[in-house]
């Protein structure tokens, strides 16, 4: 029986090509894009989550609230591991983590360019990464120690065996031994450094992280194994308070822990409350691959529906010579289970080719998990519940038909089966006119986002990071530099253009409420910082080497200045810092964090005494080329132990929203591919409604119908089925997309003309779909839509 059951179905599947070729290549794309995204979708939950113990591995958080609201970050005190240590026996090991530098290291005669971190000593011991030489107590406790990655430890000793006891110079200043290797970090590892050096000896190096004002860095804790995480962060909630002097009635920190394995996916808070992050874009793409699929074996279900004329003879042939119903439907459902079967086989073929540029446009790297039976078990699920969606309304269509009616040539369909049919379209294009809606506005908040004014003229600014024998000769650098061709101005920056974490609450100024903390963000600067940005000065002057006095003044944007409440703030007294002084200028806001945050209030100082950080170069229009020859050039000359390195800004601009650009080609891409698999069941509906109403349009064009005519006859039931799916599909999309601007402090306004035009697309291409089967309809011949059998 089973193999009578295979025999028809390859023989039907191989006699309709033109129906079969449709129906596989539906179902093989849905199935090939759910397969993309799933596997990114696995990428992205496992970030994070390799690590041992991870049910006890925490990252310490701070809500700062100020000022009329919560701000929510990881910049703890440097201090605060050794402390939480020693005063909550819950900890098992705490360490402390700086933010990622870039150091260049020296043996003998190999050099190489590295990031790396500072780490406090039980590192190794919290995260549990597997050593190669070295052991987890001691690896990070020696002032001069370093551990270094497989790789790095290959790069320099030529084997990670070698590398143990030898001796790393520091951007040529420091000499460090190694005293550990570890293995190289996993692609989904949340933290990236190539080498970690001791903690006691950045705490040296920044002094100022020693007090409990002022923080940094993170700090992360592993919690003994019967430690319950939710009495510890009601510890960590007034843990400060009394060692923070700066904790008050109007300011006041609290620490809680965050699981490690949500940092990743749940990086995003608002006001204090846990807002999502890349979990959004998860729970998007999971929702996506459904609806795709759901697509593809809606679309199965009308295309076969479609072809049930030319299978009612054989159908009441068999029910004739006394074929149950049951032995129908698993004719039928065997068939779907043999398409579905080709699909997966064409759908596994379409994502070995589409992987590489899949991960070239997402970052990842992605591989067909093919020894993993986890990945088959999905696939075998995929495939046997999109068979039995996808075929059951066929089976249970075909094999409930009356055998005198089929016989006759007549195959109608109740009102229930149309409605249900029609409803799976209006689905279909409601889902369709959704992501074309999440695509318009996606695209046009990336469009604001890369056209924004941002204050300041991105163009044309070079970054160089400032390192080596630069600082300390940073005067020539600079006159070096304006005398070549092609650079307009040069300065310097402790930060960067398009990010300054630098908060305080230590500014006094006249009529400042003493029980008051307001947190400024703040950045030092060299001369001719404003001309060289391209920053609008509203009041005042930039710091300029003709007044002396600059080294104790300041520059603040209109931000501080409405904080401070100054009606003409040049001139006026201003303290940072225990460092008396006056404003200088006040500049236009300009953004120098993320679109995702407002403008904060900012002060800036002048500090020609500095050690790192950036420099900013700005070139002519037109004059790029030549001016990057100039600096690397003089760079090399003054600097000869480090590679030339530089980046320009707009380029780190668009970097920094690599993500939403990576997710707006994506729900771009796939947004074509479901309006592609929705119009092929709705060419499957009109196929079936086509030869449903053959004698019909044979009367209509003997009685004198014009081919116009029929064609809007046929055409117009499916329109309004596009139109309704349109009008239910406005309000989801205008919520959804809604939902997805709140994300950023600055973004486009809804407009109805975006639902407008993803209407008029839905309804175009389902026009354009609807009429060529209408137009061959229409064009059929009479005499044989009349011909009786």
């Amino acid at each position: 029986m089973l193999h009578n059951y295979f025999k028809i179905a390859f023989r039907n599947i191989f006699r309709n090509k033109a129906f079969s070729v449709i129906n596989i290549l539906g179902l093989a794309s849905g199935i090939a894009t759910s397969l993309l995204l799933l596997l990114w979708v696995q990428d992205e939950l496992q970030t994070g989550r390799h690590y041992q113990h991870l049910d006890r591995l925490f990252r310490i958080m701070e809500h700062e609230i100020a000022d009329g609201r919560i701000v929510t970050d990881e910049d703890t005190p440097g201090i605060l591991a050794a402390e939480l240590k020693a005063q909550l026996p819950e900890i098992a090991f705490a360490a402390g983590i700086s933010n990622k530098e870039h150091h260049i290291l020296r043996a003998g005669e190999k050099i190489s360019r590295q990031e790396g971190c500072f780490a406090g000593a039980d590192w190794f011991r919290i995260y549990s990464i597997p050593l190669l030489a070295g052991n987890p107590e001691s690896a990070l406790s020696a002032p001069d120690g370093i551990a270094v990655s497989r790789s790095l430890a290959t790069s320099l000793f030529g084997d990670p065996g070698s590398a143990s006891g030898k001796l790393i110079q520091i951007d040529n200043w420091r000499n460090v031994k190694v005293t550990a290797v570890f293995e190289d970090l996993p692609a989904g590892s949340t933290d990236k450094y190539d080498y970690l050096l001791n903690w006691d000896t950045y705490l040296k190096r920044e002094p100022w992280l020693s007090v409990w004002e002022n923080g940094g860095p993170g700090t992360r804790v592993l919690l003994k194994p019967n430690a319950d995480p939710q009495k510890v962060s009601a510890k960590l909630k007034t843990f400060l308070k009394g060692r923070n002097k700066d904790i008050n009635a109007t300011f006041n920190i609290e620490l809680f822990l965050q699981p490690e394995a949500d940092a990743y996916l749940y990086s995003r808070f608002t006001n204090g409350r846990r807002d999502g992050g890349r979990i959004d874009y998860v729970r998007l793409f999971i929702i996506v691959a459904a609806f795709i699929l759901l697509i593809a074996a809606i679309n199965f279900m009308n295309l076969a529906t479609a072809k049930a004329m030319k299978r009612a003879k054989e159908v009441g042939v068999r029910k004739v010579v006394g074929a149950q119903r049951l032995s129908l439907i698993w004719q039928f459902m065997n068939e779907a289970l043999m398409m579905t079967i080709f699909a997966a086989i064409a759908a596994l073929t379409i994502v070995m080719l589409c992987l590489p540029l899949f991960n070239q446009l997402t970052g990842k790297q992605l591989v067909l998990p093919a020894g993993d039976p986890a990945f088959w078990g999905l696939l075998l699920i995929i495939l046997v519940v999109t068979a039995a969606f996808s075929g059951s309304y066929p089976a249970f269509f075909m094999s409930g038909i009356r055998p005198l009616a089929v016989l006759k040539g007549i195959l109608r369909s109740g009102r229930g089966a149309q409605l249900f049919r029609r409803g799976l379209v209006v689905f279909q294009f409601v889902l369709s006119m959704l992501m074309i809606a999440g695509t318009i506005v996606v695209y046009q908040q990336l469009k604001y986002i890369q056209t924004k004014n941002l204050g300041f003229n991105r163009e044309n600014l070079i970054i160089i990071p400032a390192e080596g024998e630069i600082p300390g000769k940073y005067g020539a650098f600079k006159q070096e530099l304006l005398q070549q061709p092609g650079i307009s101005a040069v300065t310097h920056m402790q930060t960067t253009p398009l990010y300054n974490g630098n908060t305080t609450d230590g500014v006094q100024w006249e009529g400042k409420d003493p029980g008051q903390a307001i947190q400024f963000n703040n950045t030092s600067v060299g001369y001719d910082f404003v001309s060289t940005m391209g920053l609008q000065l509203i009041s005042g002057r930039d710091f300029s080497p003709a007044f002396r006095s600059d080294s104790s003044n300041y520059l603040i944007n209109e931000a501080a200045a409405k904080r401070l409440g100054y009606p003409d703030p040049v001139g006026r007294p201003l303290t940072f810092g225990h460092k008396p002084g006056v404003i200088a200028g006040v500049l236009k806001d300009f953004h120098f964090n993320s679109l995702h945050v407002s403008i904060r209030p900012l002060i800036i100082r002048l500090n020609e005494s500095w050690a790192y950080g950036s420099i900013l170069i700005r070139t002519k229009p037109g004059a790029t080329r030549q001016a990057l020859a100039g600096i690397e050039a003089i760079t090399r000359k003054m600097n000869p132990l480090y590679p030339f390195s530089y980046s320009f800004l707009d380029e780190d601009f668009r970097h920094i929203y690599n993500s939403e650009m990576v997710a707006g080609k994506l729900i771009a891409l796939f947004t074509s591919l479901s309006i592609f698999i929705a119009c092929l069941g709705l060419f499957g509906l009109a196929a079936f409604t086509a030869e449903q109403r053959t004698r019909e349009i044979g009367v209509r064009k003997v009685l004198g119908a014009s081919v116009s005519g029929i064609v809007a006859l046929l055409s117009r039931d499916f329109l309004k089925l596009v139109m309704l799916a349109v009008i239910i599909a406005t309000p989801i999309a205008w919520y959804a997309t809604g939902q997805w601007l709140e994300q950023f402090s600055y973004r486009v306004s809804l407009s109805w003309t975006v639902f407008v035009a993803a209407g008029l697309i839905a309804i175009t291409i389902a026009a354009l779909t609807i009429s060529f089967q209408s137009i061959r309809a229409a064009l059929m011949n009479p005499v044989n839509s009349l011909r009786t059998d």
